[in-house]
C-alpha cells in the first residue's frame, strides 16, 4: 500500500497523467503483459522519444530491496525489472494524507504527485522509486518503502509531452530538486545509468530546462 490507510478515501486516482499527453504514441511499452495497462514507463528526452523510448526506468537486476538503484535500461516488453505502477493523486490530497509537507502543498497545490511502485509481473512490492534521504545534489534514485513521505513522491506538471519530475522532499522551490540524467554518464556510455536528482538547471531568460531534466511517460502495453 502506497499511502496511509486512513487517507485512502481522500485520494483521487487518475487514469492518465494529463489528458493533453499523447501517452499512446510509442510503439511498445516496457511493462510485461502480466503488468499490462496498470504499468507505466518513464523515459529520458535526452536519450529517447515517444517514437522510440530507447531506455526506460528500471530496477537494477530486478532486486526488490530498500536501497536498490533505479536506472535506465533498454526498453523491453518481457523484462519485469521495468514493471512500475504509478499511483497518482493531487498534491493537496497527498498533503492531507501526510505524504508531503505544507511547503510542497503551498508551492504545488494544483499539480499531481506520483508514487512509482515496483511491481514485477504486476505484483506490488510495497517499494517505490525514491530517495534515501531528503533530496540533495546528485543523490541517486533508489527503492524505498512506499510509506515514506516526501522522498517517494514525485511532482509532475505535464503541460507538454516532456516535463520535469520534482521530488516531494525538495526544500527549495526556486530551483527544486528534479530527476536528472548526469552528463558524465551519458558521455561515458556506461552500462548502468543511474538516475539522480539535481537542482533544476534553467537555460536562458525563458527558463527552459535541458533535455537531461525532461522526461516522457507511456502507460501500459501495446
Amino acid at each position: 500500500m502506497c499511502i496511509k490507510r486512513k487517507a485512502l478515501a481522500a485520494m483521487v486516482t487518475l487514469t492518465t497523467v494529463c489528458s493533453g499527453l499523447a501517452l499512446d504514441r510509442a510503439p511498445a511499452s516496457a511493462a510485461t503483459p502480466e503488468c499490462g495497462s496498470q504499468c507505466g514507463s518513464v523515459f529520458s528526452r535526452e536519450l529517447g522519444s515517444y517514437a522510440d523510448f530507447n531506455v526506460v526506468e528500471d530496477v537494477l537486476d530486478g532486486v526488490a530491496q530498500v536501497g536498490q538503484p533505479v536506472i535506465l535500461k533498454a526498453a523491453s516488453g518481457s523484462d519485469p525489472s521495468e514493471d512500475i505502477i504509478p499511483h497518482r493523486s493531487s498534491v493537496s490530497a497527498l498533503y492531507a494524507a501526510g505524504m508531503v509537507s505544507a511547503d510542497v502543498n503551498e508551492n504545488y497545490p494544483n499539480l499531481f504527485g506520483v508514487q512509482q511502485e515496483y511491481a514485477p509481473y504486476g505484483v506490488g512490492t510495497g517499494l517505490c522509486v525514491g530517495l534515501a534521504k531528503t533530496a540533495f545534489q546528485n543523490e541517486g534514485l533508489t527503492l524505498q518503502s512506499c510509506s515514506v513521505p516526501g522522498r517517494t513522491i514525485w511532482i509532475i506538471n505535464p503541460v507538454s509531452p516532456y516535463f520535469p519530475i520534482v521530488n516531494g522532499s525538495t526544500t527549495t522551490f526556486d530551483r527544486p530538486f528534479a530527476m536528472d540524467l548526469p552528463r558524465d554518464e551519458i558521455v561515458s556510455d556506461q552500462q548502468t545509468l543511474q538516475i539522480h536528482v539535481r537542482h533544476e538547471k534553467f537555460l536562458g531568460d525563458e527558463k527552459t530546462l535541458p533535455d537531461s531534466q525532461l522526461w516522457g511517460f507511456h502507460q501500459g502495453v501495446l
